[in-house]
């Protein structure tokens, strides 16, 4: 069974749709990535899965049952689950908080745990990141892009979600630490069985990060299929071109 799915969902700005009849769905122990041109649709649905908007028409389901924005239990225990990390780790964090806040805030706003037992998982999420406690007591500006981005991915799993859904998490890095986080990512994937939906426009971090592959054009699915096959062999004009077009990573990425 899927553990977060959009079926058939269509979103329109004014008279111009951006996601028209798409279906994405995945299930336990799962990686996907979501490929495409800018206008593609692809961040439109990322918003749709995270439950930020209601599709036009369609839906979405999480744990077999359809998501309703309205129902406040709901709600909740979707955040606590289905969370998320940004493109840019230097707006993502408030440089006006400590780390300890930052990393926290789902555990508070979910009223998830309090006192001692949410500074604990606080510093055993900033550790699965592969960064000291020390940095709890610091303020983002004090950081490097991927030490920001690390943080950033520990406010994530803080709560232990099940799904992580990620809009271009290395795009803004140099390429040596866009290796380091996509590694990270791995890991987390292999020891916790963490979902992941990736938004990105660089194939190579798909190829590193996801078993499978959408490819978008104009808020539509044009070909799906295992990232292996897209990357060698896409069957549609639109991903050859597409393919042939993405900036990649250095070899040693799939190594």
């Amino acid at each position: 069974m899927s553990i977060l799915e959009l079926r058939k969902a269509r979103f329109a700005y004014g008279s111009r749709t951006v996601v028209d009849d798409v279906s994405v769905s995945v299930s336990a122990g799962e990686a996907v990535g979501l490929v495409g041109e800018s206008g593609a649709g692809k961040s439109t649905i990322l918003a749709l899965l995270l439950g930020l908007t209601a599709p036009k028409s369609g839906s979405v389901h999480f744990d077999g049952a359809p998501l309703d924005l309205r129902d406040r239990r709901m709600m909740r225990r979707f955040r606590a689950n289905v969370q998320t990390v940004l493109q840019d780790p230097y707006s993502s964090l408030d440089p006006r908080q400590r780390i300890d806040r930052i990393v926290g805030e789902p555990l508070m706003s979910l009223g998830i745990a309090r006192g001692d037992e949410a500074r604990k998982a606080v510093t055993d999420a900033v550790t699965s990141v592969g960064l000291d406690p020390d940095v709890l007591r610091r303020h983002p500006h004090e950081f490097s892009g991927g030490q920001r981005q690390r943080i950033a991915i520990a406010r994530a799993i803080v709560s232990k979600p099940k799904v992580l859904l990620a809009d271009e998490p290395v795009s803004a890095l140099d390429v040596t630490t866009r290796i380091q986080v996509i590694d990270l990512l791995n890991t987390l994937r292999r020891e916790t069985g963490l979902v992941l939906v990736m938004v990105s426009h660089d194939l190579s971090a798909v190829a590193a990060l996801c078993e499978r592959t959408i490819v978008l054009r104009d808020g539509r699915v044009v070909e799906e299929g295992t990232t292996r096959a897209i990357l060698h062999s896409p069957q549609t004009d639109y991903a050859r071109s597409l393919m042939a077009a993405i900036p990649r990573l250095p070899p040693e990425v799939h190594s």
